[in-house]
């Protein structure tokens, strides 16, 4: 018996999911802005679980499979990149903290990058591809492809898009191992976030925090920032600026669709997941553009209202602990993720910051 949980902080809300063995007894969501005021409530929410084996914790840009108790100052940089004296973004730090001082047994999992499937020339000058909740969601993905379709993991090869409620992402899948990805602020835009920035551009705005990250998204465009996604499927016609929203977040994610395909051999589906993803419109107009490439359909999941990162969470959790998703855990290469986000990328000041935290 492995009673595990795993944890998604998402753009717009936190999702948890707890697992006893193989069944569903913890499935909830709340918003991004009550974890920011009261971080406490996370742990709160697992601990009303009881007895806890094992927690993946949120873990950012990832690390190659460190233990809570083992973080050190370093490593939470590299878990946020944050600057020093910049204000906290999304409450990460400060849940992982909690948890620690709880004394909880868990682990700070992977980025996408980490992983020793991915061959190393496609991840030059790259640090966000893919950061930890996006490896969750894939995870799911492959757990729920495998089980429908009666496979094996290493028979099993998709496209995920992950459709975050601030960042896409897209994801490859080849023989149950991720081959290559474009990450959240290295591609197409997001719902909020402005994805890969022109390098011209960011000469431009020079130094700037964090935060700018999570901005100039479709909901920018549009010029409401409060907008949901239904509301935004809604408005996709409304007039300009709402259908160059729409646009450039739809034809930008095929167009990675596109770039991450050449990386692969073959593959036999490209899966949609993500808060975008629960939408109709989007979800439709993507699987009508998308099927040029391969049958194209949403993950279900397993939990009716954690998004799919948490459940991937919890299912490599399970795996971590040795229970039933053990072999999910195995395909991936978790245990033997290697490195951090700032390898392979050749500029004087992120090599001269290498040596500073001698990675």
């Amino acid at each position: 018996m492995v009673r595990v949980c795993g944890v998604d902080p998402g753009t717009g809300s936190w999702d948890i999911v707890g697992l006893d063995d193989d069944d569903l007894v913890l499935d909830t969501s709340i918003p991004t802005r009550a974890v920011l005021e009261t971080p406490s409530r996370v742990v709160k929410i697992i601990k009303s679980m009881g007895s806890v084996d094992l927690v993946v914790a949120p873990s950012g840009y990832g690390l190659p499979l460190v233990k809570l108790r083992d973080l050190d100052e370093r490593r939470f940089f590299l878990l946020t990149l944050k600057r020093e004296k910049e204000v906290r973004v999304i409450g990460l730090e400060q849940v992982v903290r909690l948890l620690m001082k709880e004394g909880f047994e868990g682990y700070i999992i992977p980025g996408i990058k980490h992983l020793p499937s991915i061959p190393p020339y496609r991840k030059v000058n790259k640090i966000d591809m893919g950061t930890s909740d996006k490896l969750c969601s894939v995870a799911l993905a492959l757990w729920e492809f495998a089980r429908e379709s009666n496979m094996d993991y290493k028979d099993v090869s998709f496209i995920l898009v992950e459709l975050g409620g601030g960042f896409t992402a897209v994801i490859g899948v080849e023989r149950g191992e991720v081959v290559d990805a474009i990450g959240g602020a290295e591609g197409c835009i997001g719902f909020t976030a402005c994805g890969g920035m022109d390098a011209e551009v960011a000469y431009l705005l020079g130094g700037f925090e964090k935060k700018l990250l999570y901005t100039g998204g479709a909901t920018y465009i549009i010029g409401y920032e409060g907008l949901t996604p239904e509301e935004f499927a809604l408005m996709s016609e409304r007039d300009e600026r709402s259908k160059l929203a729409w646009h450039a977040l739809i034809e930008g994610t095929v167009k990675d669709v596109a770039s991450v395909s050449v990386s692969l051999e073959r593959f036999d589906s490209i899966l949609l997941s993500g808060r975008l993803a629960r939408v109709e419109r989007v979800r439709n107009e993507l699987e009508k553009r998308l099927t040029r490439f391969a049958p194209t359909r949403r993950v279900k999941g397993f939990a009716r209202i954690a998004k799919e990162a948490a459940q991937g969470a919890a299912l490599i959790a399970n795996g971590l602990a040795g229970g039933s998703c053990e072999s999910l855990v195995e395909s991936l290469r978790i245990r033997e993720a290697y490195g951090s986000v700032l390898d392979y990328v050749y500029f004087d000041k992120i090599q001269e910051l290498r040596g500073k935290l001698s990675v």
